[in-house]
């Protein structure tokens, strides 16, 4: 009996050290643009805060052409998108940046703002299981780890062209069984409602449900170049679509709009070029809403019902400075905005009240700053990186140049930050 009871002992052990250390396996990928949850915060140690292109560089791989998107690593595999020439593609890379593969997914790059931004804008997503990449002329796949693709939609012939200035560069959100898409854009006449929210199976690529997204928005101010995000606590969860001067939110299930909130201008005029860059950052029992330029950013309450716009029982707080195109942070109780022009925001996250606005780098910020290892890391256009560390009073650790251009975020995996210019990705690490 006692012999049984000890194989049984030993069992347990074992399945339970096999369950923790696939739960820290899991902790340490980065699944989506902002990370596994969705927050820009990563658990990973032991990254450095210094580097430049000789010092804590673990490699640097040539990328095909320039893009804009976040990569994504799960265990040793790294997706990112690039062009190639006038080919959009999935590039895989293995922990060592040597090439896995590349895989032609469409064609016909497009160029916007000088060289601010191409086709290869969106993030890619994976599931440990597949990747799943879409391109701003709405070319949609899903592939396996090794390369071969699974499905393929091309998003303008099944839900209607995209008229959108810059192109359709929001990177559809994976959670659950589906793949989460915002097409939100339009010929500047509301009545026309060209915009579309929609669920795929992510299995198949088929539609499992879409919806309109009605709204007074006209002008510039219909297109949206955010991302949707999940809201999620122990209650509930939703779809957070965000554009055409309103943040949503959508049942899981079917589209149908449980709540909206707008507002987000400044309350003198009606600015038609105000359309939204920066994505709502969602954490239990709290929303963070930016808006665009000269709007605002809200603090929601996650509980709302109808049009909640303007009212107060619905809103933690409102902000008269927005971080425009970076997206929010939020660790412990602190909210950080990283304004475009690199200022770095804290606010109380319980009150709206700010603590500091510090410059860190005088050049322009498209990333959205990400959290690991006591550190954030804001990067500029020019490849500079400033880390900072988090606290009511504003430090500056270090600022790092690579000397190339960057718009993409940051990601943290393992003890590594991955670093996507225009030229290459780089993997910076302890050596």
């Amino acid at each position: 009996m006692k012999s049984l009871r000890h194989v049984l002992i030993l069992a347990i052990a074992f399945f339970c050290t096999l369950s923790g250390s696939n739960s820290t396996a899991l902790a340490q990928n980065w699944a989506q643009w902002r990370g596994g949850n969705m927050d820009g915060i990563s658990s990973a140690k032991n990254l450095p805060a210094e580097w430049d292109k000789s010092k804590n560089v673990v490699w640097r791989t040539e990328l095909p052409g320039p893009g804009g998107a976040t990569p994504v690593i799960w265990d040793d595999h790294v997706f990112v998108t690039s062009t190639d020439g006038d080919d959009l593609v999935l590039i895989c890379l293995d922990l060592d940046g040597k090439l896995r593969w590349q895989q032609k997914v469409s064609q016909g790059d497009k160029v916007v703002r000088g060289d601010e931004g191409n086709a290869a804008s969106p993030s890619p997503s994976t599931d440990g299981k597949h990747v799943y990449v879409m391109f701003t002329n709405g070319a949609l796949g899903c592939y396996d780890f090794d390369g071969k693709s699974v499905w393929s939609v091309d998003l303008q012939e099944r839900f209607g062209q995209f008229k959108i200035a810059f192109g359709m560069t929001s990177t559809p959100v994976l959670y659950g069984d589906h793949l989460y898409l915002q097409l939100i854009h339009g010929e500047g006449n509301p009545q026309t409602r060209e915009a579309v929210i929609a669920a795929l199976d992510k299995s198949t690529g088929e539609t499992v449900w879409k919806t309109g997204r009605p709204s007074e928005a006209h002008s510039e101010n219909e297109h949206s170049y955010a991302s949707p995000t999940i809201y999620k606590d122990k209650k509930q969860a939703y779809l957070l679509t965000h554009g055409a001067d309103y943040v949503i939110a959508h049942d899981l299930n079917d589209g149908h709009e449980i709540w909206r909130c707008g507002g987000l201008h400044p309350p003198t005029r009606y600015d038609p070029t105000l359309r939204f860059v920066a994505s709502p950052l969602a954490i239990a029992n709290l929303i963070i809403v930016p808006s665009a330029k000269a709007g605002i950013t809200l603090a929601l309450k996650p509980n709302g019902k109808g049009d909640i716009t303007g009212k107060k029982e619905h809103q933690y707080w409102s902000f008269n400075i927005t971080p425009d195109v970076p997206s929010p942070l939020v660790l412990d109780d602190i909210v950080y905005l990283c304004r475009q022009n690199g200022n770095l925001i804290a606010l109380d996250k319980a009150t709206g009240e700010q603590f500091y606005e510090a410059r860190t780098h005088r050049d322009r910020h498209r990333a959205s700053p990400v959290y690991a290892d006591g550190k954030i890391f804001l990067c500029g256009r020019d490849g500079t990186v400033s880390v900072c560390k988090p606290g009511t009073e504003f430090e500056l650790i270090a600022q790092n140049r690579l000397e190339e251009g960057l718009a993409a975020s940051p990601a943290i995996a393992g003890n590594r930050i991955y670093l996507r210019t225009f030229n290459a990705l780089y993997a910076i690490g302890s050596k």
